[in-house]
């Protein structure tokens, strides 16, 4: 891996919102339309983004048999996440990973975030720029 890869090389810049008063079942079906595994959630009154992902709708709403209609984006969501200056090293990146135990980390710009880091798109960079 190239020493100076920075977050924003790696990021992928598909980042999909939703609202935090969305229902969990408008979650739902924008993940399941676009073949995603996360949403971030826009900041609300706390000026704070959020992520809710697959798991979260699995564990925090479905397995306790809560009315996806009825629960809020916002109240199963991951406040707040970790984000990632785009200039950061790839290897700092892989640090906050690894520190915090997610798989995922938020890459902001002027403080909007505007990518997204996964361990698959990690790996993917890793290996892509070995085989150069």
């Amino acid at each position: 891996m190239r020493a100076k890869m920075s977050a924003e090389e790696v990021m992928n810049k598909r980042i999909e919102s939703i609202k935090p008063d969305a229902s969990v079942l408008d979650a739902i079906e924008r993940i399941t339309t676009l073949r995603i595994r996360s949403l971030v959630v826009e900041p609300d009154e706390d000026d704070v983004y959020g992520v809710v992902t697959v798991r979260d709708i699995v564990f925090k709403c479905l397995a306790k048999r809560l009315d996806p209609k009825q629960v809020k984006v916002k109240d199963i969501s991951t406040k707040p996440i970790v984000c990632v200056e785009k200039s950061m090293p790839l290897e700092h990146v892989l640090n906050l990973m690894e520190k915090f135990n997610i798989a995922r980390v938020f890459v902001k710009d002027r403080n909007k975030v505007v990518g997204v880091i996964s361990l698959m798109d990690a790996m993917t960079a890793f290996l892509m720029h070995r085989v150069k």
